[in-house]
């Protein structure tokens, strides 16, 4: 899994965290169903999944663990997965693509979530579409499936009722339905810190904004790219996909676009709460420098005043008056009042 924390910092509180470990055994599940029948089991083996192939049924098969070279030769191997396609799956850098092999389909996409602490996680998964079974690939155990699995457990909604190109169709809807969850927790921390930023600037601020500003061009790269996916597979020829799907698919679509606003509109609240810390600061620094600046114009022409009189002239007539210093006390002190009283109504502080 990307570790991101590594790349981007935390934003705000616990916003990001660290990738989880790398699976070092890959852990095969498989669900086929039909409209009347189902079957649920965890396989030993990817040869055990032979006998649910090529039948009436449909056939999810669900990796968590892509780094096992032993069982993806034997998903190659039973499957006739294309050498590359294998490549491009332990390999968990890809951009969110669709490749079309003739007798099945290859998906690349990123799954974001939440993990216990309110931290956003991504990983790779990747997905290949074939007449009668769908296979998912994930980086380790834990997705954002589960609702998935329960309607076809439970036999709720039309998912029993359709063909592997619908579970395919619903697998990518759940991965992007589950970006807005993550959007709602980005948006949140963005309010937050534009907040922090009007009331109390700092450094610390300062850095929050650019480790935000990272981590939505991170969320970009991984979305972006999905608007190409979902239009090449409603404008597909392949004979994998029923036509009936495209409703489907438009709805997806449409969830992308959705998605990929939010992204933008973030961006550019995040571009712009640097300009709102540059401007909180030239503000504060304008006061500061206003204070002084009174300060300094108050103490002028008393700072004359003392100068005059500290002249080392014999002949200074106030020097011999008895009442002479407090005369020039009082002089000074009706000068500072006087230009207090005058900046008042000027109302320059």
């Amino acid at each position: 899994m990307n570790d991101i924390i590594s790349k981007y910092g935390t934003p705000s509180g616990s916003l990001i965290h660290v990738g989880q470990k790398k699976m070092e055994k890959a852990h095969i599940t498989v669900m086929d169903y039909d409209a009347d029948n189902f079957t649920e089991k965890i396989l030993n083996s990817v040869e055990e999944s032979k006998k649910f192939i090529n039948t009436s049924s449909v056939t999810w098969i669900n990796v968590d663990g892509v780094h096992d070279a032993s069982v993806m030769e034997d998903f190659g191997k039973y499957f006739n997965l294309h050498p590359l396609l294998l490549e491009d799956i332990m390999n968990t850098e890809q951009r969110p693509k669709v490749e079309d092999f003739g007798e099945y389909m290859y998906f690349v996409l990123k799954m974001l979530y939440l993990n216990d602490h309110d931290n956003i996680c991504s990983e790779q998964v990747s997905i290949v579409l074939g007449k009668d079974f769908v296979i998912s690939f994930q980086e380790r155990s834990g997705d954002v499936f589960d609702s998935i699995r329960q309607r076809i457990r439970n036999k709720k909604g039309r998912i029993r009722n359709f063909h592997a190109d619908y579970l395919m169709y619903a697998l990518i809807d759940s991965i992007i339905d589950h970006y807005f969850v993550i959007l709602e927790t980005v948006g949140d921390s963005i309010e937050k810190l534009e907040d922090e930023v009007v009331k109390t600037p700092a450094t610390k601020t300062l850095q929050l904004i650019h480790r935000m500003k990272r981590m939505m061009m991170y969320l970009r790269k991984s979305v972006w790219p999905l608007r190409e996916v979902i239009n090449a597979m409603h404008h597909s020829e392949t004979d994998l996909i029923d036509s009936s799907i495209n409703v489907y698919l438009r709805d997806v679509y449409d969830h992308t676009i959705q998605v990929i606003d939010t992204i933008e509109s973030n961006r550019d609240m995040v571009s712009g709460l640097l300009d709102i810390y540059l401007s909180s600061i030239s503000n504060k620094m304008n006061e500061v420098m206003k204070v002084l600046t009174i300060i300094a114009t108050i103490f002028i022409p008393l700072t004359f005043i003392a100068g005059i009189y500290g002249m080392n002239f014999a002949y200074i007539p106030e020097l011999q008056w008895k009442w002479g210093y407090f005369a020039v006390l009082g002089v000074m002190l009706g000068v500072f009042v006087g230009m207090l009283i005058y900046f008042k109504r000027k109302k320059w502080f």
